[in-house]
Order: C-alpha cells, then sequence, then structure tokens
C-alpha cells in the first residue's frame, strides 16, 4: 500500500487506538482508568523517496474519543476545518480543565484559532514552549552573537549556553535567562506585540503563542502566563520543524520571501535539539534501566549524558543504567514536554543509514506524570510505545 495522505491518517490513528490510552492510571483516582477519555493532538509530516512530502493530523479528546482526522490544505498550510480553543487554568494557577471531575460545559472558553465546525481544547505544550524561546533568540542573534555573555538570576552564561542547556535538559532557569533577554532586547512582550509573533504570523503559524511572559523572566502560571496563554498545535508545530529542518524540501505553503533563520542561528537551535538528554516521551532510551520500560521511537542516545556506571546523567536528571540493549536506527532531534498533567514531543526524524526514513512528528497531550508507572517516567508506557509503532510503520515505507 503506497504511502499517502490518506494511508499516513489511518495508520496514525490506528497507532494511537491500539495503545487504548483511556485505560491508563491516573494517580488522582487513586489508580483507576481516566474518568474521560486523553486529548491527544498527533502531528507526522513524511518525506517520500522523491522529497515529497505526505502529511497527516489525529485529534482525540472527551469531545472526540474516537479520534478526528483534520483536513489538511494541499500546499500544508494551517489546518482547516477546526476551531481551536485554549487551555485553561483557574484564578490560582491550576490547570483545572484536567482534573477528573471538571464538567467542560461549566467552563468558559477562550478561542486560540480557526472557526471550524469542530472544537479541540489543546492541551498546554508544557517545555515543548521552548522551541519558541530558542527561536526568538535565534532570530536576533547576529552569527557572532551567541558567545555574547547574559546574566540572569546572579549568574552569567554565554546565549548558546543558556539556549543549549534549555533545549537539551530543558532547564527552566535557562529559559527564565532567555526570555528575559528577549524582553530586554524589545523581541517579546507580555502582550504579543513582538518580533516573534510577527514571525509566526509571517510563516503562517497561528496557533503558536508565547503569551504573558514577564521582563524579569517569568513565564510560568504564577507569572500570568502558561496554560491558556501560551500554545501550540501539532500540526503548526511540524511546519515549524520543517522551517528549521536542514535536510527537508523548501516549506510549500511559504512565499520565497519568507522569513529563514540564517544557517548558523538555525545550527545552534539544532545542536540542542540533536544533543537531547531526555529522551522519555515518544523515544524511552533515558528511561531503559525503568521496571517495564517500552522502548520507543529508536533514537541514538547521545552518550555524553551516560556515566561510566551505565548511569544517564542529564542535568539534574538521573536515570539508572539500561537493563538491555537499546535499538538505535534513527536520529531524533527533538523537544519534550513533561509536567504533572501533561506530556509533549516534538522532532526531526532521520535514519542513521543513508537513503532511510525521514519525518516530523509532534505530540501534544494531557497524559502527563500523573498517569506514569514510575516516578522517573514522563506519562504511560503507551507513549513511547505510539512512537514505536508510527516509526515502525514509516520504516516499512520510507526504509
Amino acid at each position: 500500500m503506497p504511502l499517502t495522505a490518506d494511508t499516513l491518517a489511518q495508520a496514525l490513528h490506528a497507532a494511537v487506538q491500539a495503545q487504548a490510552l483511556h485505560r491508563s492510571a491516573d494517580a488522582l483516582r487513586g489508580g483507576q482508568a481516566l474518568a474521560q477519555p486523553p486529548s491527544l493532538d498527533l502531528a507526522v509530516v513524511a518525506f517520500r523517496a522523491d522529497g515529497s512530502p505526505v502529511g497527516a493530523n489525529v485529534l482525540w479528546s472527551r469531545e472526540h474519543p474516537d479520534g478526528h482526522v483534520a483536513t489538511l490544505p494541499a500546499d500544508f498550510g494551517p489546518v482547516q476545518g477546526i476551531r481551536f480553543d485554549a487551555d485553561r487554568q483557574d484564578a490560582d494557577g491550576n490547570s483545572m480543565a484536567w482534573w477528573p471531575d471538571t464538567d467542560w460545559a461549566a467552563l468558559s472558553w477562550e478561542p486560540l484559532w480557526g472557526d471550524g465546525p469542530v472544537r479541540f481544547v489543546a492541551p498546554y505544550p508544557a517545555s515543548v514552549l521552548k522551541l519558541q524561546v530558542a527561536v526568538g533568540v535565534a532570530l536576533q542573534l547576529d552569527p557572532a552573537d551567541g558567545a555574547r555573555r547574559w546574566t540572569h538570576q546572579g549568574r552569567e552564561r554565554a546565549l548558546r549556553d543558556w539556549l543549549f542547556d534549555m533545549l537539551a535538559v530543558s532547564c527552566n532557569t535557562s529559559t527564565s535567562a532567555l526570555v528575559s533577554w528577549l524582553h530586554a532586547h524589545g523581541a517579546l512582550r507580555a502582550d504579543g506585540d513582538d518580533a516573534l509573533h510577527r514571525l509566526w504570523a509571517a510563516l503562517e503559524l497561528p496557533t503558536l503563542r508565547l503569551l504573558g511572559t514577564q521582563p524579569d523572566g517569568g513565564w510560568g502560571n504564577a507569572a500570568g502566563a502558561g496554560v491558556g496563554r501560551i500554545q501550540m498545535t501539532a500540526w503548526d508545530t511540524v511546519r515549524l520543524l520543517w522551517w528549521l529542518d536542514p535536510d527537508a524540501p523548501p516549506p510549500p505553503w511559504l512565499p520565497p520571501a519568507a522569513p529563514r533563520l540564517p544557517e548558523p542561528q538555525r545550527q545552534t537551535v539544532l545542536r540542542g535539539l540533536r544533543e537531547q538528554g531526555l529522551d522519555i516521551v515518544l523515544s524511552s532510551g533515558t528511561l531503559a534501566g525503568l521496571p517495564g520500560w517500552v522502548e520507543g521511537i529508536p533514537a541514538r542516545v547521545q552518550a555524553g549524558w551516560l556515566q561510566a556506571d551505565g548511569r544517564w546523567l542529564a542535568d539534574e536528571r538521573e536515570y539508572p543504567a539500561a537493563t538491555g540493549p537499546r535499538t538505535q536506527t534513527v536520529r531524533f532531534a527533538h523537544k519534550i514536554g513533561n509536567t504533572e498533567n501533561y506530556a509533549a514531543d516534538a522532532g526531526i526524524v532521520q535514519s542513521l543509514a543513508p537513503g532511510g526514513r525521514h519525518y516530523l512528528i509532534a505530540l501534544f497531550s494531557n497524559l502527563g506524570q500523573r498517569y506514569a508507572p514510575h516516578p522517573l517516567a514522563a506519562g504511560p508506557w503507551g507513549l513511547p510505545a505510539l512512537g514505536a509503532a508510527i516509526d515502525a510503520f514509516l520504516g516499512e515505507h520510507l526504509g
């Protein structure tokens, strides 16, 4: 069966259904299964041997428990037929939309983008939002500016070092440092009237937003940002990755005069994604020492995070040594997101063998650590299993 938009959408739908994620154990329910079907926003763009792309976006929620296949335009522009609403937090900064007893019909929702007949509440992207910050910083840098120093909370470092740690080990302090740098240089404002959001408009990525951030570097719920103020959807995120990917064909929805990142700045961002220290969502090599480990996308692990005794140490996060071999057939340049309520992952997958598969993938979900089988896991084992299933399907079709 040839790889087409329809067969890719069918494969993504089947892969999600096979994981029975609605049966995941919820710690807030004493280990019982979810009270409501989970929310997942999953998108893939695959590049066939002739370079021509194929894309699909499938979404699930309590309002769409059997899944919805989004309508995508021929030029891979914004999703059609969906009205995205923003996630919600209450006055105390809680992500209350995902509590077991929350009645969505009783909530007021803020529109995010779109006016289609299908409504989807976009889950908070968790730390995948740091990809927006990274692009914002790279957009402002001259080629030699990576070594420029910036001081935050009494700590001075080169911008490129703040950026690497933000992406590779998801460092929140580094994120705050770079948010404060963007504010200090007029590139980011709480209201979104800034260079970053003008870039998203120019790139036709309407669901990417980074609102409510503060000059002191605040970007979480307590700062007036966070859940519902910072948003990303899977389709717009894979298209952002397409724009960043040096091995992808030109994005067909963009005119020739669309903004581009100069190569040195693009490589600065890609380095943080390629040397990822946390394979814990769609790929799971970091977690290979946990009981019941399930392998995800078979990504090459980055040896720089492995200790002499086999333990995995990424910044302050430590994981036990792997108890068996990991399959390593692809490079996964990606950014993960992980909180109690959310698990997300987005990146560029390329075969380590010449001429093999090359695709982009993004997943946003409300299946965070409260559904994890172990305190060090990011979510249910169904998430890496989903990554493995998608990679196996694309391996059959792309090599």
